[in-house]
């Protein structure tokens, strides 16, 4: 009773609100439609529980269901690991390199930024999920990616079952008019007979359940290769924009600097030992990271100072060429655009053509950022904030908020 005490403690207890929210209560939801309706369709009408294959199928949907929701919660009740309050790093003199976060009265780690939904700094963060109701980050960031993987293997396991249940319980009831057509079904015919007869409740709820499991196959399979690529390459969504408006800097201004991502291993294997290990545990503490030869403990967060004092690279100005509705998941912006739509509860912005956005950071094919109301491009003025997709902007040529700086200033700079 004692270890269940101190297991069961009051901030864990706090943690179950998380499941108050609609991304979690719709993945479960899906997990149990699927999971379930896979299991009473393999039983009753598919493979029975009397044979062996049907024996192995059965404990493979259990397997499936309990794997993807143990790193389902894990991502969700672990948490992405989050920068103690009032943190400051070892070396007084570091505090040079790192900004202060007024919010949590400690300064940001590398890698680290803070999270309006969670109000806290979060390690390597990589973004808010809304479906974990969660950060993704430092201590997560393997569960999430697994579940991730796990969720579309469990999907094409159920769909097979529902596509073979339809296929053997339809056959012989429908009539396709095509006396040369003649396949063997004998080995689909049950014997006894099932239970449960299957009618046209049973079709029509495993006609639903395939839905979602091919639906989920489709959106969470590629959500699966986003994260595995920002993995090998030892990367989140966030730093991959700060890399970008790196090189955006250093080309505008003519710099004779090459910017190089500090925490790249230079081999996919090793950037993947860094999320996935035997113990389960990320390597290090969150705070301070392994880089490759050359690089400073804090080039990033130097970087991010650089970008901070540059007015101009904090966003970068696009124009409307195309219209855009608002939509979540547009259809018309391209499949790319359609699969890769950020998971976020952030809005979307609707465009018009001809109007200008100012981008703060982004995604390869989705931009997050600003939109004037008004023809001033100064500071202070109203503007509708969100996601919008990036083949729906050009960049402008000036590519400022300000006024561009003389050719002169640009080299001095």
């Amino acid at each position: 009773m004692g270890t269940f005490c101190s297991v069961v403690k009051f901030e864990n207890l706090q943690e179950l609100k998380r499941l108050c929210h609609w991304g979690p209560i719709i993945a479960l939801s899906v997990i149990a439609i699927c999971s379930t309706m896979a299991m009473i369709d393999s039983v009753l009408w598919y493979w029975p529980l009397h044979t062996t294959g049907g024996s192995v199928n059965f404990i493979m949907l259990i397997n499936w269901t309990v794997m993807i929701l143990y790193n389902y919660f894990n991502a969700m009740f672990v948490g992405p690991g989050f920068v103690p309050l009032g943190w400051k790093p070892e070396n007084s003199q570091d505090i040079m390199y790192l900004q202060y976060c007024k919010v949590c009265q400690a300064y940001k780690a590398p890698r680290s930024h803070h999270c309006r939904k969670c109000n806290r700094c979060v390690m390597k963060m990589d973004h808010h999920c809304p479906w974990i109701n969660n950060c993704c980050g430092y201590q997560n960031h393997a569960s999430f990616t697994l579940f991730l993987l796990l969720a579309p293997l469990g999907c094409i396991h159920a769909a097979f079952v529902f596509v073979m249940t339809m296929y053997t319980q339809l056959y012989n009831r429908l009539s396709f008019g095509w006396n040369t057509i003649k396949i063997d079904m004998s080995a689909a015919r049950r014997d006894p007979v099932p239970i449960i007869p299957f009618g046209l409740a049973a079709f029509a709820a495993t006609l639903f359940a395939l839905g979602l499991a091919l639906g989920t196959t489709i959106a969470v399979g590629m959500l699966f290769f986003i994260q595995m690529k920002i993995i090998l390459r030892n990367k989140t969504s966030i730093e991959s924009w700060i890399e970008e408006k790196a090189k955006d800097r250093i080309q505008y201004y003519q710099l004779d600097e090459v910017f190089v991502f500090p925490y790249d291993m230079g081999s996919r294997w090793k950037n993947f030992k860094q999320v996935f290990t035997w113990s389960g545990a990320p390597e290090g503490d969150g705070l301070e990271w392994p880089i490759r030869r050359g690089c400073h403990q804090y080039s990033l967060t130097i970087e991010q100072l650089k970008q901070k004092a540059d007015k101009r690279v904090r966003s970068v100005r696009y124009k409307v060429i195309e219209d855009y509705s608002g939509a979540c998941c547009p259809l018309n912006k391209g499949i790319k655009t359609f699969f890769t739509s950020p998971c976020t509860e952030e809005p979307r912005i609707r465009l018009r053509k001809g109007e200008f956005i100012l981008a703060t950071r982004g995604l390869r094919y989705w931009l997050y950022g600003d939109k004037i109301l008004d023809d001033s491009f100064i500071e202070g003025v109203s503007r509708i904030r969100g996601w919008f997709p990036r083949n729906c902007v050009e960049k402008c040529p000036c590519d400022t908020e300000t006024e561009q700086a003389p050719e002169g200033e640009k080299k001095n700079r």
